[in-house]
């Protein structure tokens, strides 16, 4: 079996940040969304991963597999333009030839691995298995209308009517017919090739498609607030004391706290779940619960919580941040003290003067 990731796209619902950087890396608990779909694959026993990328941000991408996944080989295929998730499986047909596959969209988390989906597939001999979770408002995504065992009957992509509250995920385990479906189905209203399409296809077919519920949790990862909740629940989950940086005396760590080598923790306290990344100064600041901090930024006078920042950003004077996400590089200060809470989404390079 292998792996199809798609990690291409535009990422338009998470600009400003994604005019400068792919949306599958922006970062959670300071390691790329992509790293975690990646570990779930591997985690799978799935060694052969193909990489869909787009022109705009592809050289970031490899930078980032190569950074966290020394040494594993990739297949990257380009997708030139963002057709649909199946015109992905089309652009990548010469990558999957014949095999079963996974298809897993770069820039969804969720809160277990694809194991079980897998061995699902092939234990009821499916053509297609889908991952799904309830939701309070299906509107927004494909939604999936199944029997009591689980089979699939139905398919609709972003109804105004759910058969539902049953939500695609972003994870599929497919079998090779799904490249027929892909090459008969037509563009949607979107002029993008639906893969809820390719697989109602299976369906009016006689196609066995099944599907498994999620018990955990699910972010999709596309907005500010969803990326910050996402940070949210992985440092409450997965954080854990590790103190590589320095610490002095007059600092004060308190609960899950990672400092990262080489960074800095000068007359301040920082209050976990939080991580703070390489080469990072903090002085004289409070860097409260859920907050990533990213490489080589530098924070004098500041006071936040739940924030993520990443590589670069340099904050002084600002007494109160909170559920912030700032970009690589931007610079944030204030002139004149006032202790009112801000809240800010700022892209790369930025600079704010208060």
């Amino acid at each position: 079996m292998k792996a199809l990731v798609l990690a291409g796209g535009r990422g338009t619902r998470l600009r400003p940040l994604t005019y400068t950087m792919a949306k599958q890396l922006a970062p959670v608990a300071n390691r790329p969304i992509l790293f975690y779909v990646i570990r779930h694959i591997l985690d799978a026993s799935i060694e052969d991963i193909g990489v869909i990328l787009s022109p705009e941000t592809g050289d970031q991408v490899q930078a980032a597999l190569a950074e966290y996944f020394p040494g594993r080989p990739f297949t990257l295929i380009l997708q030139e333009q963002p057709l649909g998730l199946a015109h992905a499986v089309r652009v990548a047909r010469p990558f999957l030839g014949d095999d079963a596959f996974v298809m897993y969209l770069g820039d969804n988390l969720i809160g277990q691995g694809i194991r079980d989906l897998v061995e699902t597939f092939r234990r009821e001999q499916a053509d297609a298995v889908i991952l799904l979770k309830e939701v309070s408002d299906p509107r927004m995504f494909g939604v999936a209308e199944v029997d009591g065992d689980g089979r699939v009957r139905r398919l609709v992509e972003k109804p105004q009517t759910p058969p539902s509250r049953l939500a695609l995920v972003g994870v599929y385990v497919l079998a090779p017919c799904i490249h027929e479906a892909v090459e008969a189905i037509q563009p949607s209203w979107r002029g993008e090739l639906e893969i809820t399409d390719a697989i109602q296809y299976l369906l009016d077919r006689g196609y066995r498609v099944q599907s498994r519920i999620l018990q955990s949790w699910w972010l999709d990862t596309g907005k500010k607030d969803d990326l910050l909740e996402a940070n949210r629940v992985v440092l409450d989950e997965q954080a854990q004391r590790a103190i590589e940086g320095h610490v002095d005396a007059d600092s004060r760590i308190i609960g899950r706290v990672t400092v990262e080598k080489d960074a800095r923790i000068i007359r301040s306290e920082v209050r976990g779940p939080a991580v703070i990344g390489a080469g990072t100064l903090v002085d004289e600041s409070f860097i409260g619960p859920y907050t990533s901090i990213g490489r080589n930024c530098l924070l004098r006078r500041a006071t936040l919580e739940h924030c993520v920042l990443l590589d670069g950003v340099r904050i002084e004077g600002v007494v109160r941040l909170e559920d912030s996400l700032i970009g690589r590089n931007a610079v944030l200060r204030r002139a004149f003290p006032d202790r009112s809470a801000l809240r800010l989404f700022i892209g790369d390079d930025a600079e704010v003067v208060l």
